[in-house]
This record gives C-alpha cells, sequence and structure tokens, in this order.
C-alpha cells in the first residue's frame, strides 16, 4: 500500500492543469481572467478608457468609462510538468470571469463581475502493471466570487475617483481516490484467494466566509493627460470549507462519515499601477500587488499520511505592459482599428518557493460598428521551486474574451 501510496502523491503532484496548492486552495486566477489584460501581461489596471470595464483589484477605474461594457472570457490552458524521470501533460478549459458595467454619468458607475479566484482540477489514473495495483485520482473544486461594484468621480476634482467592492465568495470542492486491490504482499499463486474490493476515499465540501457575507475592496484613481495611477486595498478574511469525509468498499460497505472544518486565513492585499500614454494611442504600464502570508494553509488532507499543510510565503506580483488602442474611427483600416498587446510578468505564489515567470500577447479585434470585440491572448511561461525542487511546470494558455460595448440609457446624436 505504501508504493501505491506513492504513485498518488506522484500524481497530485504533476498530473493537475498546475501542480500549486491542489489540496490547499489551488491555481490563483490573476486579476479576473480576462483576456484583455492577460495579452498585456496582467497589466494595466491602472488604464482607463470608454470600455476598459470592471476590475477587481480597482473598481475605481470604472468611474471613467463612458459606454455600458459586457465581457464574457474563457481559458484553455496547456501544462506540462517535468522532472527527472516522467513527464505529464492535461488540458483544462474553463470559464474563468465574466463582467458587466453600466455608467450613470454625474451618478458614477456600477458593475458586477462573477471571478473564478482558485480552481483545482485533476482527473488521472495511476498504474503499476508490476504490482498489479492502480488507483484513480479526482480533485474538482472552484472558489467563485460574485463581485458588485460602485465607482463615482468627484464633484469638485474630476481628475480623481473612488471606488468600492464587496466579494460574495462561494463553491465547491470535491477529491476522489480510488485505491485497487493491493496485492503487493500475496504470492502470485494465492492470487485467487483474494478479492477484487477497491477503496474510495471521497471528500466534498463547499467554500464560504466565516462570520461575514462578503469581503472589500476600496481604491482611488487619478487620471492625468498623460500619466493614470491608483492604489487599492482589500481587506483581510477567513475562508472557511465545511468537510465530508467517506470512506467507502466497492460500494457495498461504508463507513459513517466524518466531518471536519478547515479555516484559512487570507490576508490584505495591496495593489498599485501606473499607465502613461504616448502619442494618444500608445500605452506603457506596470501594475504591482503584494500580499503577506503569515500562517500555512490546512490541506483537504484527511488520510494516507498525506501532509496537513502547505507552506506559504509573500505573495508578490509585479507586471509590465504595452497596448496599441485601435482607432475609433470606423472608416480607418481594419489594422489600424485593431488593438494590439505584448507583456510579462514575476510571480512568486502564496505556495513557499513556487515562483512564476510569463509572457504574453494579445490583440483586441473590432467586430461591426458598435464596438463589440473579440479580445485573444496567447501566454505561456514556467513555474519552478526556486532550485529547492526536483520539478518544473510549463505552461501555455488561449484567453478568448467577447466585449461587447453599448450606449443604453443615452439619448442619440441628433
Amino acid at each position: 500500500m505504501n508504493r501505491l501510496l506513492c504513485l498518488i502523491l506522484f500524481a497530485a503532484c504533476f498530473a493537475s492543469a498546475s501542480i500549486l496548492g491542489i489540496e490547499a486552495l489551488g491555481e490563483e486566477n490573476s486579476l479576473g481572467g480576462m483576456a484583455n489584460t492577460a495579452g498585456r501581461g496582467f497589466a494595466g489596471g491602472a488604464k482607463t478608457g470608454d470600455a476598459e470595464g470592471v476590475s477587481v483589484v480597482n473598481p475605481a477605474r470604472m468611474a471613467f468609462d463612458t459606454k455600458v461594457v459586457f465581457n464574457l472570457n474563457f481559458f484553455i490552458d496547456m501544462t506540462t510538468a517535468e522532472n527527472d524521470n516522467s513527464t505529464y501533460s492535461t488540458t483544462n478549459i474553463s470559464l474563468p470571469s465574466f463582467n458587466f458595467s453600466f455608467p450613470m454619468g454625474s451618478f458614477g458607475a456600477m458593475g458586477l463581475s462573477l471571478w473564478q479566484h482558485y480552481a483545482s482540477n485533476m482527473d488521472e489514473d495511476i498504474q503499476d502493471s508490476a504490482l498489479k495495483m492502480d488507483a484513480e485520482v479526482k480533485y474538482q473544486g472552484s472558489v467563485y466570487e460574485i463581485v458588485p461594484a460602485y465607482a463615482v468621480r468627484l464633484p469638485f476634482f474630476r481628475m480623481m475617483s473612488l471606488g468600492a467592492s464587496a466579494h460574495f465568495v462561494m463553491g465547491n470542492v470535491e477529491r476522489s481516490l480510488t485505491l485497487g486491490p493491493d496485492k503487493s504482499e500475496v504470492s502470485e499463486r494465492d492470487y485467487w484467494a483474494t478479492n477484487e474490493s477497491k477503496v474510495n476515499d471521497f471528500v466534498s465540501g463547499t467554500w464560504e466566509i466565516k462570520n461575514h457575507p462578503a469581503y472589500y475592496t476600496l481604491s482611488t484613481q487619478f487620471r492625468g493627460r498623460q500619466s493614470s495611477y491608483y492604489f487599492s486595498y482589500t481587506t483581510p478574511y477567513t475562508l472557511q470549507n465545511d468537510l465530508t469525509y467517506n470512506l467507502r468498499f466497492s460500494q457495498l460497505d461504508t463507513l459513517i462519515p466524518t466531518r471536519s472544518s478547515r479555516e484559512i486565513e487570507i490576508p490584505a492585499l495591496l495593489a498599485t499601477g501606473v499607465n502613461y500614454r504616448l502619442y494618444k494611442r500608445h500605452n506603457v504600464m506596470m501594475d504591482l500587488q503584494w500580499r503577506a502570508w503569515d500562517s500555512d494553509v490546512e490541506n483537504i488532507a484527511g488520510g494516507w499520511e498525506m501532509s496537513k499543510v502547505t507552506e506559504t510565503q509573500n505573495d508578490f506580483m509585479v507586471s509590465l505592459g504595452y497596448q496599441r488602442d485601435g482607432s475609433p474611427l470606423f472608416y480607418d483600416s481594419y489594422l489600424e482599428r485593431t488593438t494590439f498587446r505584448f507583456g510579462g510578468w514575476m510571480k512568486s505564489w502564496y505556495v513557499k518557493d513556487v515562483y512564476e515567470y510569463g509572457g504574453s500577447i494579445g490583440a483586441g479585434l473590432p467586430m461591426g460598428k458598435k464596438g463589440t470585440t473579440i479580445d485573444l491572448a496567447l501566454q505561456g511561461g514556467k513555474r519552478t521551486t526556486g532550485g529547492h525542487g526536483d520539478w518544473e511546470e510549463l505552461f501555455f494558455g488561449i484567453r478568448v474574451g467577447l466585449m461587447g460595448v453599448g450606449t443604453w440609457g443615452q439619448s442619440r446624436a441628433r
């Protein structure tokens, strides 16, 4: 059984959409998972325009929008994890975000986002024909947030805005370990006397915020003639995950379920960014985020001698990006009306000794006269353990966003 458990833990480390924190919170989806933001290296939180829409870290930006924005995003993630002996590749498809914002003139702007903050996805079969053992490992879970937001420009200083949002958390997590019969200690001539029963260890639970309906983000934005800046603060909160553990034998015998609750203290997030505009349509931008973790994250674990906690470190991200805005004039060429982006980022994850380096390119393809855009982003990079482990992870992703722009509630020009 010990050899089989080693196979399970090995697969848990290498066969998911990302190996990062699969027993803890899972992989974090940076900055709302929007395709236009991903195309410029996840930078541009300070960028304003007619249709930038909702930002989960900077709700104040929304006050400068002049049009209604609808944004729907899809993400295809291909990951390959390697060490000296093995290689695993997986593909994952998700819907990381949905955004809607509505400007109200001098009354400010309102927005609503659905954001997949953390995700754990894995479905693998592990077999050892030499030992006649097999196992099935499956993780499926997401921490989703519904984020209503409001922003308004100051009445006597129109270059400044204030914004606030509330993050309502929901979601679930499941883990299933199905272990085949262990015959490692039985001689081959006595296999006939063993049964074919399997052991299934099934864990499921839900996510919520402890003792509070939501956590909050407050931000301020300054928009100058060429430069724009923002600063935001997101409050700390405690995630509560109520879990139920079931141990079953070939679906015939089921032990009494046990229940447990783990609590994960998420620290405050500080974020800031700058966007500098050149020659009206060229933008250079940089963003910084920092979160100081001071406690480890309790794992799902539950048995099989799995680690009880995931050690943490300070979560820091710096991103640099460039964007050339497309021309708003419909009679210009299609190439002139297309938006082009590229960027890169460096991130230290909340998981101890895990670091990520990535880059991206993207484009905003106009569709018709009304401002509807298809946003495409290609991103790739590498995750390592900073020299403290023997594995590395290469990833490549395609993000597709549909952005609809309108002028609802505004009178038409005559």
